[in-house]
């Protein structure tokens, strides 16, 4: 199955509390973030939730992925597809890293697989990379002002 991944990272000045009370504060998305311009739904392992992306520069999508992980101050991640299995799947993933010096390294990732991924890779490196990007330094912003 062919593939394609994108992976971003950024370091913050605030410990992965603070980062993490900012990337789970779902009902406030639509104020601050670039990317991800909502998120509804319960958020735990094995639910489905309705996510709206805005990639710069290309067309928004709705999408109801299934959380795979959610945990404190570390991981939350879910896996979205397209129709049914196999036609084009995402697995994003965001991680924090505690560096044990009062700085989290914030990882935004997605593993793409699926028949569609070749015509769409163009897209996925560029727009959706940069919605990935725009949403990390927003978080850096926002952690690093609350100190």
């Amino acid at each position: 199955m062919i593939t394609t991944e994108i992976k971003t990272a950024i370091l913050i000045h605030a410990k992965p509390q603070q980062v993490w009370k900012i990337l789970i504060d779902f009902d406030n998305y639509p104020k601050w973030n670039p990317f991800i311009k909502s998120l509804q739904g319960e958020v735990k392992v094995g639910n489905q939730i309705t996510v709206q992306i805005a990639p710069p520069d290309a067309s928004g999508m709705t999408f109801k992925p299934k959380v795979l992980a959610f945990e404190t101050n570390k991981e939350f991640r879910w896996i979205g597809r397209l129709l049914f299995s196999g036609i084009f799947d995402g697995e994003h993933q965001f991680e924090l890293v505690d560096n044990g010096d009062g700085t989290t390294t914030f990882l935004q990732s997605e593993k793409f697989k699926g028949i569609l991924v070749p015509f769409l890779k163009g897209q996925l490196n560029n727009n959706t990379k940069r919605g990935f990007i725009l949403m990390n330094e927003k978080i850096k912003e926002l952690a690093e002002n609350q100190l």
